[in-house]
């Protein structure tokens, strides 16, 4: 057996941290010296510190920890728990990503004030045959997903056409209504989830975004600006066309190209 000093630096936890284990009931010494008090511990405990540890860290409560002991938590357990973990960190990370990204976007907005730097021009569209999907999706940056759903549907047929996306909702929503699609030469026919139609003849305002999709809220206020000064309406979904993008996609890639139209119409 080893004093609970040994076992402190052997298992790198603090003996501050062993003791307290022992008073709540944790990790109880292998063997107390009645006479001297020294605590003695086993590697035989190695097994129950360890899962001491990995559920702490996984964010348990110390007597949930001791309920988990003793209902024999299993290691096949705690490796569900822990992709549950990662799969959290991961959305946290992604979240926060994205938070930055939209500081870094909206302070860029500020420093250019007054600066326009993206035209603006009134466009006559005609009709447009088009492959779509069309689903409500928790953030703008799960368009991907959609798109590849579209693209296993469509088969041979996805290489072909360019790929755009509408948004539908009339305001900002927390989810979002978006279609994502291949404009076509001609009509073809499809197979639900899909739809297969002719976009209508359109007015549209339309301006080109050069650079990475987290900074084409520049190219939207540009828009709105624009639409305001003319004394237009928005008249319909506003469509995403990617005229270059980056493989693989990536939201910071400075390469990609979009063009944005809004269909508008006088006030």
């Amino acid at each position: 057996m080893l004093k609970i000093g040994e076992f402190s630096s052997l298992t790198q936890i603090s003996i501050k941290t062993l003791r307290h284990y022992d008073d709540v009931g944790l990790l109880k010494p292998m063997h107390v010296d009645s006479e001297s008090g020294y605590r003695y511990y086993s590697a035989s405990q190695l097994p129950r510190l360890h899962r001491i540890l990995v559920l702490k860290d996984l964010g348990f409560p110390l007597d949930r920890i001791a309920e988990a002991l003793e209902e024999g938590v299993s290691a096949d357990a705690i490796r569900g728990m822990l992709m549950v973990r990662r799969i959290e960190q991961e959305h946290r990370v992604q979240e926060e990503g994205d938070r930055l990204a939209r500081l870094e976007a909206r302070l860029r907005l500020i420093e250019r004030e007054g600066i326009m730097t993206h035209d603006v021009v009134l466009k006559e569209l005609a009709p447009q045959w088009i492959a779509s999907i069309r689903e409500t999706i928790p953030h703008y940056r799960t368009i991907g997903v959609l798109f590849g759903k579209l693209y296993g549907a469509l088969g041979k047929l996805g290489a072909e056409g360019l790929g755009v996306a509408l948004f539908h909702d009339q305001d900002f929503r927390d989810h979002i209504d978006a279609e994502v699609g291949l404009y076509l030469k001609q009509a073809i026919a499809v197979s639900e989830p899909l739809a297969a139609y002719l976009l209508p003849a359109a007015t549209v305002a339309s301006v080109v975004h050069h650079g990475a999709f987290n900074r084409i809220s520049e190219a939207y206020e540009a828009l709105l600006h624009w639409v305001e000064a003319n004394g237009y309406r928005k008249a319909g979904p506003t469509r995403e066309l990617f005229l270059l993008t980056s493989q693989p996609v990536s939201r910071n890639d400075e390469s990609n190209v979009t063009e944005i139209q809004v269909p508008v119409g006088k006030t």
